[in-house]
Formats: C-alpha cells, structure tokens, sequence
C-alpha cells in the first residue's frame, strides 16, 4: 500500500487456554471505528463476510477482499453460503440485495494449464432482478494458442458491454476511449 496512512491489522488464534484470539471479525468491527478510506480483508472465509459487507455497504468506496470461487457466479454463492454458516438467520432476498449493493466487480483470477495465474474476467454487478443478481462480464481472458514450451498466448479484451461505472471513471479523471469497449473480433 502506497497511501500515508495504512493501519494493519493480523488475526490470531487462541493461546494454549483458550484466550486471547482476535477474529477477522474484531478486525474489520475495528477498522470501521477508524473511520477508513478503504478496508481490505485478506480472504473471507466465515463469520467475517457480514461485516465485510456490512463496512462495503457504509460508503467504503474501495473496499476489497478475495474469496475462492470457480466462476464469479460461484463467488456470490460462497458468500450466500457464508452468510447462511455464520447462524444468522436472514432471508435469501435480503443476502442477495446486501451482497449486490455491496459488491461491484468480480476480478477473477486463475491458474491455467501453463501453471501461471492470470486475470480471465471482470465481472460487474449490476443489480437485482427480483430474487437474482444480475451481472456482466466487462473484460475477458481469451485464451488464443499454446507456444512450444507450453505457455499459454491470449489476449484479455473487452466484451462490448459498457460499464456502469464509465461515468464516475470520467468523474475520478480517467477518460475511457470508446474503443475500449468494442469487442475485438
């Protein structure tokens, strides 16, 4: 992190009596107490997923954390299904809109078959379609050729779909060319 002002933070497992543990959860409860720019949760994996929605969810523009999933669809599903683990109960439709008023992009990250990982997609959420979140991938890994050595060659381009978020792009500076979002043949 480049920024001035970054505070850390590190989980810990309970000592030997049982006493002392600090969870992901204390973690991010904390870090929103700090009244922070960003939060970033190293990988959700529990309890801690409703309060990292909860800080996305408080104006936290910028908030990340990584989850392991198979697709981007498969991600919001683990969330769905961490949300239901932690024993809170809540209905479906009310996880759903929290998790897509709270997530905007899905950056999915693989390994391929040469044993590098690679960005294959960026995913955009869009909203709600009664009880369904609604996405659309923006950007793509298209997979093109394999060399002599095994490496894989491709391209990641644009799908054609325009995002939602061109405009605050224009607002933060950032001046997209048209062309960027014209699929590549």
């Amino acid at each position: 992190m480049q920024q001035e002002h970054v505070g850390r933070m590190e989980s810990r497992p309970a000592n030997i009596e049982g006493a002392g543990a600090v969870t992901i959860c204390d973690l991010v409860r904390n870090a929103l107490r700090m009244r922070p720019d960003r939060i970033v949760v190293g990988e959700c994996r529990g309890d801690e997923v409703i309060d990292m929605l909860q800080a996305m969810n408080t104006g936290h523009d910028g908030s990340m954390t990584t989850i392991h999933a198979n697709s981007p669809r498969d991600a919001l599903g683990r969330i769905e299904n961490m949300i239901g683990m932690s024993g809170i109960e809540l209905p479906l439709k009310a996880v759903r809109t929290n998790i897509s008023s709270a997530v905007d992009i899905i950056v999915q990250i693989a390994r391929m078959s040469d044993g590098k990982r690679r960005m294959i997609s960026v995913t955009e959420i869009v909203g709600m379609e009664g009880d369904v979140i609604t996405m659309q991938e923006i950007f793509k890994f298209n997979r093109q050729a394999t060399d002599n050595t095994g490496r894989i060659i491709g391209r990641f381009s644009a799908t054609g779909i325009r995002s939602k978020f061109t405009d605050r792009f224009r607002q933060w500076g950032y001046d997209l060319p048209a062309s960027l979002f014209k699929p590549e043949l």
